[in-house]
This record gives structure tokens, sequence and C-alpha cells, in this order.
């Protein structure tokens, strides 16, 4: 039998308790939630709202709280595989950030949403804020065209499919423009994506392909748009280059604890 900690701090044991309901129950709406809880309604609906805001919860058209993304993908059968990412990735990340002087970050494609696994912010007073443990729709953010784009035509259609959004059609991308942006991406080898997710933000990525065929992650620079233009750019994508190719080999060459790092980090 489980005792509760001695340092208990309600808000968090109210925060997890309406996260599992979320997943193991399906979707309720405010009032439900606070008297499951037996707080305010208030208190539910601020509790609901910072679930939301880190990508727990998503909230439907019908103004009920449903499951979001992280807990959608929180049943990763290779969560170690994404572990290890994120540590062969970390110091190449921060080498990347001085490089360029901008936040930086791994991705990984998670259904119809890219997970930010790994992220180094950097310490420009304009800047764009660290993402990790944040699920973004993947046609909406640099890393996830990436991965989008290595996707067959099958397995885009099975993925945008109007059943699958049967519950929610205003999320459902137009799938000829996306396979369009993506056939681009794929002529290039990286994408650019400006504003999709977030207002005054550009990103832009390339693949990451850790020792397969097909790319399982994307390296990325995220920018405020002020500071974006073409010859950014072109410095942005040298250096993702060189941080892709770091990562993939640290990667590969599974040694933890020992993983080689940047010759100038």
């Amino acid at each position: 039998m489980k005792n509760p900690p001695s340092y208990a701090i309600a808000s968090v044991d109210h925060a997890l308790r309406l996260a599992v309901m979320l997943q193991v129950e399906g979707p309720l709406g405010v009032s439900d939630a606070a008297e499951r809880l037996g707080v305010a309604r208030s208190t539910a609906h601020r509790l609901l709202s910072m679930l939301a805001y880190r990508d727990f919860a998503v909230q439907r058209s019908d103004r009920r709280y449903a499951v979001g993304p992280v807990l959608a993908v929180g049943h990763s059968s290779d969560r170690s595989r994404t572990a290890h990412l994120r540590a062969a990735a970390m110091p190449w990340l921060a080498a990347l950030m001085e490089e360029v002087q901008e936040s930086a970050n791994v991705q990984v494609l998670t259904g119809e949403h890219c997970r930010f696994v790994g992220a180094v912010e950097c310490r420009q007073a304009l800047r764009v804020g660290d993402r990790e443990g944040m699920a973004f729709p993947a046609h909406k953010v640099s890393g996830g065209k990436v991965l989008l784009a290595e996707l067959s035509t099958a397995e885009l259609s099975a993925l945008y499919s109007a059943e699958r959004f049967a519950d929610r059609p205003e999320e459902l991308p137009n799938v000829a423009s996306l396979r369009q942006e993506l056939s681009w991406v794929r002529r290039r080898g990286y994408a650019i994506n400006i504003e999709g997710a977030e207002k005054g933000v550009v990103g832009i990525g390339r693949p990451l392909r850790l020792g397969a065929e097909r790319a399982e992650a994307a390296v990325c620079v995220s920018l405020p748009t002020v500071r974006f233009d073409d010859e950014r750019v072109r410095v942005i994508l040298g250096a993702l280059t060189r941080a892709a190719v770091g990562i993939e080999a640290d990667f590969v060459a599974q040694r933890p604890g020992g993983l080689s790092a940047p010759a100038d980090a």
C-alpha cells in the first residue's frame, strides 16, 4: 500500500489525478473535474489550463478537456532510445546554440505531433524559450515537417485521414497543401517553418538518421522572426549539418557516459 509523502503538495496531486482521469476515462469538463477533486470550479479551471499549457491536455471545441499529446505519446515502446538520443544530442545542441546564438532543440515524431525531447535556450534578451517536453502539431513545426517528409504517401494519408480527425475536424490540415510543402522539404533536405506554431517564431530543421535509412528525429534551431533572413538561413543550415553529424555519430557509437563532445563545446 502506498502512503502519501509527508510533504505532499495538494495542487500537484490534483493535477496528476486529473491527468490520469483524462488518460483512463476520457474527456471531462471543468465542473466534472471540480466535483471529482472536491475543489472550486475556478481551481479546476486553473489546473486544467496548466495541463493544457504543458500539452498534457487539450481543450476541445465543446470546451471539455481531453488527453493531450504528451500523455498520448507516454506509452512509447522505445523510451530508452529516446533517452539515449537526448544524451547524445545535448552537448551538440549546446555547441549549436553557441555557434548561431539561437535556441536549439531535438524533436521526434509521435503520431501527428512532434515532441521536443531536448533543448538548449540561447541567452539573447529576445529569444525563443525552452520547449523541452512540449508537443506541437507536426505540420506546424520545422522538425515535424522534416519527419513527415520521410513518410510514404500511404502513411501520410493514414496519419491525416478524416476518420482520425472526426471529433476534431478543425485540426485537420489541408493535406494537398501539406504534400506540396513536404515535397519541397524532401528535395532540399531541410524545413523552414515561419510562425506555423507560434507567432513571431521561425524554426529551421534537418533530419537525424541515427543509423537508419529513415530519419527518426530532427535537429532544429528556433529564432525570432526579426532575426530571420536569407543569410541567417545559410549560416544556421551549416551549423545544423555539423550538429547532425555529431549527434548521429555519438548515438550510433553507443558509448553511455563516454559520448564524444564537440571540440568547441
